[in-house]
């Protein structure tokens, strides 16, 4: 009724932040792939993290990957890869809601994979592979950020901030 658009993302301390969007950017989502399969008679389908079966993607697709989904139609317009250089949000663990880029992926087979990220201010910081999500190409993210962009303060930074205001 207000004719305002809103994204929920998670701020720096892992909790939910509302993030005010443009109406162009309202019908639109980013979901990550979680698997890739072709199922009965052959037909390729992706599965996403909330859920929504995906089939006939495009064949570049793979699990971990982030996919941008039109709400309306439920079709894909853009896919990002899982790849080094490419500006990503983590999900989970405790780093959650940390924004960096992803410099270093660590395989260890029989366990977890660690990715390495590296935020704006430089700072380097590592979480598992399943907390990652790629919010777009390189530097530019495909959805608004929150405020601070996703970089957590030090406690120091936190205070003097905090006297300021």
């Amino acid at each position: 009724k207000t004719g305002e658009h809103f994204r929920l993302l998670f701020d720096t301390k892992g909790r939910f932040a509302i993030c005010p969007i443009k109406a162009s950017e309202a019908d639109t989502k980013l979901c990550r792939v979680k698997t890739y399969a072709v199922g009965k008679r052959g037909i390729p389908y992706i599965v996403t993290h909330d859920g929504r079966t995906i089939r006939y993607p495009d064949p570049v697709i793979s699990a971990n990957d982030t996919v941008k989904i039109n709400i309306s139609t439920g079709t894909i317009t853009d896919h990002v890869k899982f790849e080094i250089g490419n500006i990503a949000m983590v999900t989970g663990g405790f780093n959650h809601g940390r924004i960096g880029v992803l410099q270093h992926r660590e395989k260890h087979p029989g366990g977890y994979d660690i990715v390495h990220l590296k935020d704006a201010k430089g700072h380097a910081f590592a979480t598992r592979i399943n907390n990652v999500f790629i919010i777009g190409k390189g530097t530019n993210s495909l959805v608004g950020l929150p405020k601070h962009e996703g970089v957590r303060l030090s406690i120091e930074e936190e205070r003097v901030r905090a006297k300021k205001h």
